[in-house]
């Protein structure tokens, strides 16, 4: 495993990172055991960063990590926790975000007692809270990391200029944003102003929810979220499944799986947009987390980056990353 140091301002992390929303939510059952012993590989393999959020499975996940990390070193971890979600009873029910000081004081306490720690190390919004300005979240944040209780500020789907405005409180680590073959919108202005205030990138969705990893097909069970994702719907997901076969094909001369060099592509963009990028893996069987582990292994040309660029073009995918209603609260999805 390699590692980097996050950004200018962030802490020393393992080259990949391993999410684990699907392990409690999102993704339909996943086999608490299963889940358990793929964390522990991760960190066997050298992976320190864990992404979760307080709302995955209301709590949820919180306390699965919290029960798998008993009897690990708690400084060969580092904990990145996303808070803010308001969710109701019913299924992927959600009723805006709340990053108000006083909430926020709250909710770090759960999620304190939730991971049985001392201290979370990488803490952010969850989305920005048009009620409550970005400097007022921040700096909330930084008192609680003045009290021990937060080591690092990380944001998640803020535009350039809502960044700006977060880091001028005090240093951002990373921001945590969609970032893939087929979701490249971040590259016009948000990696330059994460570029230029040294801010690093942790890439969720690089395998898109699974639609380009290769083991998606068109009669793939859809009885989770992704039902009505607009990406997995009718003819687009024709379209982008069309997509796929194109990486099929160019992986097999390559010598790796359609997973493998759609991961390799992000880690090399780093290189190529001059940016710190960590893709965020949600694994929830050692077989995938070792499959995905092994785009490592995979050194990709400048000839075969343009290969793979020439086949899944910028905007070539067919429908939003989300449906419109989640669109509609993501700041990094407005103009700037």
């Amino acid at each position: 495993m390699n590692y980097q140091q996050l950004g200018s301002h962030g802490p020393t992390v393992s080259a990949m990172g391993l999410g684990t929303m699907g392990m409690s939510d999102m993704y339909g059952p996943a086999d608490r055991t299963e889940s358990i012993s793929t964390i522990h590989e991760a960190l066997d393999q050298g992976i320190t960063l864990l992404d979760t959020g307080d709302f995955y499975g209301m709590g949820h996940n919180e306390m699965l990590l919290g029960e798998a990390l008993q009897g690990r070193k708690r400084d060969g971890v580092l904990l990145s926790v996303k808070f803010g979600a308001l969710r109701g009873p019913g299924p992927g029910e959600f009723h805006g975000y709340d990053s108000r000081p006083a909430a926020i004081r709250n909710f770090v306490a759960y999620s304190l007692k939730r991971l049985r720690v001392d201290y979370i190390d990488i803490y952010r919004p969850a989305r920005l809270d048009p009620n409550v300005p970005i400097e007022e979240t921040i700096g909330a944040i930084a008192t609680l990391i003045e009290q021990g209780y937060v080591r690092y500020i990380g944001l998640s789907e803020v535009g350039a200029k809502t960044i700006q405005r977060a880091h001028a409180v005090h240093p951002i680590a990373d921001l945590q944003i969609e970032y893939s073959l087929i979701s490249r919108g971040i590259e016009s202005e948000i990696l330059p102003m994460c570029r230029e205030l040294g801010i690093g990138i942790t890439a969720y969705g690089v395998l898109s929810r699974g639609l380009i990893s290769g083991h998606w097909q068109k009669d793939s069970r859809q009885g989770d979220f992704r039902a009505r994702a607009p990406r997995f719907q009718g003819a687009n997901l024709d379209t982008n499944l069309a997509l796929v076969e194109k990486l099929r094909a160019l992986a097999k001369i390559i010598g790796a799986s359609v997973a493998q060099i759609a991961i390799a592509w992000v880690i090399a963009r780093a290189g190529a947009l001059r940016v710190s990028i960590v893709p965020l893996i949600g694994a929830r069987r050692r077989d995938r987390l070792s499959e995905s582990m092994g785009a490592f292994s995979v050194r990709l040309s400048e000839e075969q980056l343009r290969d793979i660029e020439r086949a899944v073009p910028p905007d070539a995918a067919a429908g939003g990353r989300y449906p419109d209603a989640q669109l509609a609260h993501m700041d990094s999805e407005r103009p700037q």
